[in-house]
């Protein structure tokens, strides 16, 4: 995890003052952190069973899309409003710092399959639990939710209770 951990930067004050943002570019402009990152989202999912990957807009793309190759399943885009050319599934949501949408085409997953939700960084939750609630809305069971990061103390983990979490780094 070092060879993770290392490449993280922290940067004061982003996107607002008070915050420290964690800056996971670095992990994925070097090849080697990035595979040991991917293979730490996917590892506890290999023989569980899941059919598709969903990752929200931005980063949850870059990592999903990774992982859902990794576990070799299909991988779910989940969209800012108006993005998606098909009919969709909307869910509304508030964040720390204001509100949020989040859109699916209505056919990407079905009764019975099993997804696993993925993300770069668990804060408060608003975002994974929206997506959750996306997916779930549509038939499918979340096994569990993914992030690369965990903020401890921000309530993220509570509030995706009781579904399952696998973080790789928290801080």
């Amino acid at each position: 995890m070092h060879r993770i951990e290392s490449r993280i930067r922290a940067i004061p004050d982003f996107p607002k003052p008070g915050i420290l943002f964690r800056d996971i570019t670095p992990v994925l402009g070097n090849p080697e952190s990035m595979a040991v990152a991917i293979e730490a989202l996917a590892s506890p999912f290999h023989a569980s069973g899941i059919s598709a990957v969903a990752g929200m807009e931005a980063r949850g793309f870059i990592f999903g899309a990774l992982v859902a190759k990794a576990l070799n399943v299909g991988f779910v885009p989940l969209r800012k409003p108006g993005k998606l050319p098909y009919e969709v599934k909307k869910i509304d949501y508030d964040l720390e710092y204001g509100s949020a949408s989040l859109e699916v085409h209505r056919d990407a997953v079905t009764r019975g399959d099993k997804v696993l939700i993925v993300d770069d960084l668990l804060a408060t939750g608003g975002t994974a639990l929206a997506a959750c609630e996306l997916i779930e809305a549509l038939g499918a069971e979340v096994i569990s939710c993914a992030f690369l990061i965990e903020l401890n103390g921000l309530g993220g983990r509570e509030r995706l209770a009781p579904r399952a979490l696998h973080s790789v780094l928290n801080y």
